[in-house]
């Protein structure tokens, strides 16, 4: 494991923390900052594209196949980051796999509390296969919130009737809003995401919400049927026994899932890609992942 590149990467993060008490307008400025220095994949175009109302970053690899999808749902708790944030991300990403990647802007809290969020995710996917893609050329991918809405997109798709994409890949997904997992609690160092990070994140976007709706977490749905599923997540971070619990479920349903945990890592170490080699090897199996399902071939 990198120990020394992952605290020399959190030493510099902490030099330039969140402000207090800002707007969201503010916040997000800040976190759009704090990638801003990373380097980009090369051999990719990046355009402001729209499918339909949905407008996000088009990232093509060059001599790619751009009739095959990742649509990846950025994180950042329904509040924070863009489609711009990600594109350490989402530019290795198409440049892994040959592939188009669709990042959408979708809208955030609190201007738009749950289930905004979902129905944009959910809206963005009817519109794709409506409009030219076949489902099993989509994959459909996301980070924390992000990955939230990838999985709970498959499974509105499914109880809807709509034809599957071809797999998931899943980063630290966030789905137990209710915190019944152990790591929750035995986590309790974790640099990104503290509990009063998350509880801000959680009133900005359910209010006093149903923590457990079907609207807002896919946790408790029924996973029969789904296609292919990579999660990764790692072990030192909160969120850890959310992709442990999905993964189980899955398994259980019947789907075939995938889960490495990578150890020593916290929430969001994708971020930091070209500069720790487990944020790069976390990109690497899961375009190798991807490749493997075959997908529109």
């Amino acid at each position: 494991m990198s120990k020394e590149q992952l605290a020399d990467i959190l030493k510099a993060s902490a030099q330039n923390p969140p402000p207090q008490n800002a707007s969201p307008a503010k916040m997000r400025a800040w976190a759009d900052e704090i990638t801003a220095g990373m380097p980009l994949a090369g051999g990719v175009m990046i355009s402001r594209s729209r499918f339909g109302p949905y407008e996000g970053d088009l990232i093509v690899p060059e001599g790619g196949d751009a009739s095959r999808l990742i649509i990846y749902y950025h994180g950042g708790g329904f509040f924070l980051f863009s489609s711009q944030t990600y594109r350490v991300t989402t530019t290795h990403l198409a440049l892994m796999t040959g592939m188009a990647v669709f990042a959408p802007d979708y809208r955030l809290a609190p201007e738009h509390a749950a289930p905004a969020a979902h129905d944009d995710a959910f809206g963005l996917y009817q519109w794709v296969v409506a409009h030219g893609y076949a489902a099993d050329r989509i994959v459909l991918g996301g980070d924390s919130a992000g990955g939230n809405l990838a999985l709970a997109t498959a499974v509105r798709a499914k109880d809807a009737g709509l034809a599957m994409p071809s797999a998931l890949v899943l980063f630290s997904p966030w789905l137990d809003f209710a915190e019944e997992g152990e790591s929750y609690r035995s986590v309790v160092d974790e640099p990104i995401l503290p509990p009063h990070v998350l509880d801000g994140f959680k009133q900005a976007y359910l209010g006093d919400g149903d923590r457990k709706s079907s609207k807002v977490t896919p946790l408790y749905a029924d996973f029969a049927g789904l296609p292919p599923t990579l999660i990764h997540a790692g072990s030192w971070e909160r969120l850890r026994d959310d992709s442990i619990k999905l993964f189980a479920r899955m398994q259980l349903a019947g789907v075939d899932a995938r889960l490495k945990i990578f150890y020593g890592m916290c929430h969001g170490w994708q971020f930091f890609a070209p500069v720790l080699d487990e944020g790069m090897d976390s990109l690497t199996q899961s375009a190798l992942f991807i490749k493997s399902v075959e997908v529109g071939r």
